[in-house]
């Protein structure tokens, strides 16, 4: 089948363990995807310690009692998580990455906006995980030999945790599958153990006996914690483009919760009730060293480098998707290729926030409280647009020139962009972080953590009620397996 080469032209790929297809359409009989494979993949892209120690900040930072923290635990993914599946309904549809779909939305000029954001928001999350995971080898050492951290050595896990997750986004979406599916099985068997370790060693008087929190804290931490989630919504489409048009669109919605749900629920109540007997949980800015005091030498080891798999897939899969945002940019680099550029920069903020940063958990949560804003305002637009659209021109999407059906109005969208712009703006009126605070942050909407929700609810109302610039869409012609390009099943 062909493949697009960095100046666009169509070749023949050849079949490597390397995934060599880019932006271009997944032709139908190279769908060989199921729906439940995503349920590993949603798996894998939490296996993260980071949930333990926002769960703990939930007790110890939002006041939450164990039953608030429960219902924080299965809200969280399920909205999240849910925008996820919804989104990734027209990874099926197109057959394309989500930024590659996006320019249907935008426009080929006005999705390189929404497209940067999104890629610059990645350098954080990437940023975070490759801490997390270098934090975890540091532990790890320190744990078996008595070595403690220092700067080169802060440097040298840096490099080993990015330039694994280099490789194995670099390998593309066979090698994904089959890593999230063991990753899946050996970090499940592990936190049974840990569960069951916490179950005979937890006071739990002092669990159940903790009084509630406000109802305001409350649906803060749902944003909080269904932030990590909303950074995937735009992702979502390059995880199901190999899956059949005729797949089930309710199953996808049920695997992808499903997949992060299991994971999601019993490592936040995890970090609850780990933080009523080590409350510096949530502050510290170590945030997985903790492990190591909390467990024993015997699980704690296996326990981090379980997760320490999980976090390189996380970051994997979130480079895997940074490369084909680079490519709607202008990058012209293959695919495996433009990941390296999101490596490099997690390997020098990396570094500023393991070395330089005062507090890795304040910085952690201001920057999922922005991510969710800055990726709110996306998904109302294409979530809307993806409502009214039938059809997705494979040509269009890869055409950058004025002849593509997808230019518009000089290559943009107008409604688009405007709705996307104004409900940026709107979202971070409404939010608050260490370092800005939007004039609206203390209103009711403001305190309840909401400004993400207000950028999606009004980009989507915008964007709906604003007239919209038809697309010169061509008559859909016969693809492989006798299924119209572009036609759609739902």
């Amino acid at each position: 089948m062909p493949a697009e080469t960095v100046d666009g032209a169509m070749t023949a790929p050849t079949e490597t363990a390397v995934e060599t297809r880019g932006l271009e359409p997944v032709p139908d009989g190279e769908r060989t995807g199921r729906v439940r494979e995503l349920v590993p993949t949603w798996v894998a892209a939490n296996i993260s310690v980071l949930l333990l120690t926002m769960g703990a900040g939930l007790v110890i930072l939002n006041g939450l009692n164990i039953w608030q923290v429960l219902v924080v635990a299965i809200a969280a993914p399920v909205i999240s998580y849910g925008l996820v599946g919804l989104i990734s309904i027209a990874g099926k549809r197109g057959g394309a990455p989500g930024m590659a779909l996006s320019r249907a939305v935008f426009g080929q000029r006005g999705n390189l906006f929404p497209g940067a954001l999104i890629w610059v928001a990645r350098w954080g999350w990437e940023t975070i995980n490759a801490v997390s995971g270098a934090y975890a080898v540091l532990t790890v050492l320190d744990l078996l030999f008595g070595i403690r951290s220092n700067t080169p050595l802060i440097i040298l896990t840096l490099l080993l945790f990015v330039g694994c997750t280099f490789v194995v986004s670099g390998l593309g979406i066979n090698a994904l599958r089959v890593c999230s599916t063991w990753s899946t099985y050996l970090f499940g068997g592990f936190s049974v153990l840990v569960l069951g370790y916490l179950l005979f060693t937890t006071d739990w008087s002092a669990v159940f006996d903790k009084p509630a929190g406000s109802t305001a804290m409350m649906i803060a931490g749902i944003g909080t914690i269904a932030a990590g989630g909303i950074s995937w919504v735009p992702s979502g489409p390059d995880f199901t483009r190999y899956l059949p048009r005729t797949a089930s669109s309710r199953g996808m919605v049920g695997a992808t919760i499903g997949g992060a749900g299991v994971v999601v629920l019993p490592m936040v109540l995890m970090g609850a009730v780990m933080a009523v007997g080590t409350p510096d949980l949530a502050t510290a800015q170590d945030p997985v060293s903790f492990i190591g005091e909390l467990l024993p030498i015997w699980l704690a080891v296996p326990y981090l480098l379980i997760a320490l798999i999980g976090m390189l897939l996380i970051n994997s899969m979130s480079m895997y998707s940074a490369g084909f945002t680079a490519q709607t940019l202008g990058i012209k680099v293959p695919r495996a290729w433009a990941v390296s550029v999101n490596a490099v920069i997690s390997l020098v903020f990396g570094f500023l926030l393991m070395v330089v940063a005062t507090s890795f958990f304040g910085s952690f949560i201001s920057f999922l409280t922005l991510l969710a804003v800055a990726f709110s305002a996306w998904i109302g637009v294409f979530g809307v647009d993806m409502l009214r659209r039938r059809t997705y021109d494979g040509a269009a999407l890869l055409d950058t020139t004025p002849t593509s059906a997808y230019w518009y109005r000089g290559g943009f969208a107008w409604q688009a962009m405007t709705a996307w712009a104004l409900a940026l703006v709107t979202g971070l009126l409404f939010t608050k972080v260490d370092w800005f605070g939007g004039p609206l942050a203390s209103t009711w909407i403001g305190q309840n953590g909401l400004g993400w929700v207000t950028g999606i609810v009004t980009s989507g109302v915008l964007y709906a009620v604003l007239p919209r610039t038809a697309p010169v869409e061509p008559a859909p012609a016969p693809a492989e397996g006798g299924a119209p390009v572009g036609t759609l099943s739902n």
